[in-house]
């Protein structure tokens, strides 16, 4: 299967500045790939090169096999894109203004708008002046997912969303994936990602420091062990491989453990009556903060 999108060593520099550095991934028809990284680390400008917007220094990035500058125009009609900074007209209402994002793409599907409309809740007939951050996001929305394409582009898009929206949101994520398209999905919401991204790339400083599907990842951190037995369980704090150690009581405790230290905790715990072992691998956050705290 051919990569929707292909970007190998892309590198952006402003002045003597180097914004991107050395990034490099794919995305393939049906899945979701979390693209994350603090403010600053480069999401965004790349974004803005796969879109045509700004020109690459060196690298490759090419959509659908065309070169994202030379062939923007082309690209764009099986792309739809919803930033994180959404600016729109003041004086349209919510209506007029999907109604106008749709007809600029000119995949719009009527049926599909209503539809959304209804479950994101939006009164379309007042004007966007005086719609909240969040019900300026849902028109974003709206016109992005009411529009047939094989590729969704979305910078935070659920910024200013409440709980419900966001979980609608999700069930359109879902939706658009069992039909083979693919999504780019930038989110500082890690609860999110990791709820809907197939694989994940983490980016720091301009260049990608980690890549892979989630369950390729959970070995880069330690997971967390609650631990209950009907013996002493202070001996345990003891061993080399045991960290984090908080004992609840004489019979209860819970720390954490490498992934390649597994193996010797299950042999020691053969000596051990156990009532309850719950093993948590690590968490998106989990793995996103053990590269920003370095």
């Amino acid at each position: 299967m051919k990569p929707i999108v292909k970007i190998e060593n892309l590198a952006k520099r402003f002045g003597k500045t180097y914004a991107l550095k050395d990034i490099s991934f794919e995305v393939y028809p049906g899945e979701v790939v979390g693209f994350i990284g603090p403010n600053g680390a480069g999401k965004s400008t790349t974004i803005r090169i796969m879109l045509g917007l700004l020109k690459k220094s060196k690298g490759i990035v090419s959509l659908f096999d065309k070169d994202a500058w030379r062939d923007s125009l082309d690209i764009h009609r099986s792309v739809a894109y919803v930033p994180g900074d959404l600016t729109l007209w003041e004086n349209l209402t919510g209506g007029q203004t999907i109604d106008l994002l749709m007809k600029l793409h000119g995949n719009g599907d009527e049926t599909k708008k209503q539809e959304l409309v209804k479950k994101f809740n939006l009164d379309l007939s007042k004007k966007v002046k005086s719609y909240s951050k969040g019900n300026r996001q849902k028109v974003g929305l709206i016109a992005a997912l009411a529009v047939d394409c094989d590729l969704y582009i979305l910078d935070e898009p659920t910024s200013g969303l409440d709980p419900l929206m966001e979980s609608i949101f999700q069930d359109e994520i879902a939706r658009l994936k069992k039909q083979q398209k693919a999504v780019l999905l930038s989110s500082h919401i890690l609860s999110e990602v990791e709820r809907l991204a197939d694989r994940v790339v983490i980016i720091q400083e301009g260049s990608v420091v980690e890549s892979g599907t989630l369950e390729e990842l959970r070995h880069l951190t330690r997971s967390t062990i609650h631990l209950k037995v009907t013996n002493e369980v202070t001996p345990l704090s003891s061993l080399h491989f045991i960290h984090d150690w908080s004992q609840i009581d004489q019979n209860q405790a819970t720390f954490s453990i490498d992934h390649q230290s597994m193996d010797n905790l299950l042999q020691v715990l053969t000596e051990y009556q156990i009532q309850k072992l719950e093993i948590l691998p690590p968490t998106l956050e989990e793995l996103f903060m053990r590269h920003y705290q370095v």
